[in-house]
């Protein structure tokens, strides 16, 4: 990057010319590489696929040495920059074919902030479990982060912060048999996310405060109003997602969207499913939804 840091980037390529490019964001303490099956039915589709390890998380951040840290200063406008410079590294051999930005998640957070400041250079959107704005809450636990930062370090394990923000997606699942339930209904993917070693850490107090500031500029109509109207946008999550709210706050963001005149707001709910759609028990007919989204007027 511009800063000398080491980002991770996967390419995956159709042996035809591809017909759009797809950018993959994924979502936080995971990687790219959880990624794989999805990028290879994109491939078979016909899309040349590319993603990377955002910073503090998976092969960045072993080529870096710091996991759950974005920055020491602005890190969410730095993680979004980051996206602009990868995409400028990968596409100078793609030639001018559309760009499709998909991100899950914190990697949503992101795509939706990229949005904000670069949709000129988009085609498409896929917004995968996002949520809506936290408000005062997210605004408490900025000021908690701080608090614990001057007396720790802003490097240290944000412990408390990441039970304020993940202990309670667990409390709708009847009888979990881990703290990761909330993930997916898929018992096996539940499995390969605790055994991976890239997954699951506590992030730092640092990245909270990061994070709460993207939250906070992501839902600002004075910065949705920079993206352009017509850009079409998929929202899309489970419809038993608790970061999504069961779907509740999906609606909020098609709506906030809407409301500052975007006309391509796309809504789409998957029955029974959780959080990480893309590693559900019908992840295939997801797959198959996701896509053919993409490739109307690709």
């Amino acid at each position: 990057m511009s800063d000398d840091h080491l980002i991770h980037i996967v390419k995956f390529s159709p042996d035809t010319p591809p017909i759009a490019h797809i950018h993959l964001l994924h979502g936080m303490v995971e990687h790219i590489g959880r990624y794989d099956d999805f990028a290879t039915f994109l491939v078979d589709k016909g899309f040349v696929v590319t993603g990377h390890d955002h910073r503090g998380h998976g092969k960045t951040a072993e080529k870096n040495g710091q996991f759950g840290y974005f920055a020491d200063k602005v890190g969410f406008e730095r993680v979004a920059e980051d996206v602009r410079e990868v995409l400028l590294h990968v596409r100078e051999d793609l030639g001018d074919i559309p760009l499709i930005l998909f991100g899950h998640s914190m990697g949503s957070f992101i795509a939706r902030r990229y949005m904000q400041k670069y949709s000129d250079s988009l085609t498409k959107v896929v917004l995968s479990g996002t949520t809506y704005s936290p408000g005062v809450m997210g605004d408490i636990g900025k000021v908690v982060g701080k608090l614990i930062s001057a007396v720790k370090s802003p490097k240290s394990e944000g412990k408390l912060l990441n039970s304020m923000a993940f202990g309670g997606f667990n409390k709708q699942i009847k009888n979990p048999k881990s703290p990761f339930d909330w993930l997916t209904t898929d018992e096996l993917e539940v499995q390969k996310y605790i055994e991976d070693p890239l997954c699951g850490f506590i992030p730092t107090n640092q990245f909270y405060i990061d994070l709460f500031d993207g939250l906070k500029i992501i839902h600002q109509d004075i910065e949705n109003n920079h993206i352009k109207k017509d850009l079409p946008v998929l929202v899309i999550s489970g419809a038993k997602d608790p970061v999504g709210k069961d779907g509740k706050d999906l609606f909020k963001v098609a709506t906030g969207l809407k409301s500052v005149g975007m006309t391509n707001v796309t809504l789409h709910l998957i029955e029974d499913a959780r959080h990480e759609i893309l590693n559900e028990v019908n992840k295939l007919q997801t797959y198959e939804i996701i896509a053919n989204w993409m490739i109307e007027n690709a």
